[in-house]
């Protein structure tokens, strides 16, 4: 932690410069990325597994779901990655530990898991793809429930320290 915390610590110096009020520092963070998850990451999520639902019932629907799950995602996960960065400058900024909160670990799962999906996206679902559109969807799914769990994480980390 400390070589990590040692590497970002002149940026945090920098932020720290510009007199950022500290509620800022403290809540800007949780506050920038709970809207990410809930409002982006549940829409995301949920028009997936609907493009997914409807394609035997409603094609017309399904392809919208599918066009704005495809728009989204890759937003979203620019954000979460943003987000997940920030969130880092955040606590060494505030002189906090970094690698002892599960907090850090839950959100380099998400993103872990949301570059696995970006990749099979990105692939074009090589293989059956039947079964690769499965694991995309299954594993955003895991995705999204840790990000809420994620949340809750942080929050807690949020008023402890």
């Amino acid at each position: 932690m400390n070589d990590l915390t040692e590497i970002l610590e002149p940026i945090a110096t920098w932020f720290r410069s510009l007199g950022t009020p500290e509620p800022i520092v403290h809540w800007g963070h949780p506050v920038m990325m709970a809207i990410v998850v809930f409002a982006m990451g549940s829409f995301v999520g949920l028009a997936g597994w609907r493009g997914r639902a409807l394609a035997g019932v409603n094609q017309e629907e399904a392809i919208h779901n599918k066009t704005e799950h495809r728009k989204l995602a890759p937003l979203m996960y620019f954000f979460l990655v943003a987000g997940y960065t920030g969130g880092i400058l955040s606590l060494v900024m505030q002189r906090e530990p970094i690698l002892e909160s599960p907090h850090f670990w839950t959100g380099s799962i998400v993103i872990a898991l949301l570059t696995i999906n970006a990749l099979i996206a990105a692939s074009g679902f090589i293989g059956n793809k039947e079964i690769s559109k499965t694991v995309h969807a299954y594993v955003g799914s895991i995705a999204l429930c840790i990000m809420f769990l994620h949340a809750v994480l942080g929050l807690k980390l949020g008023l402890s320290i």
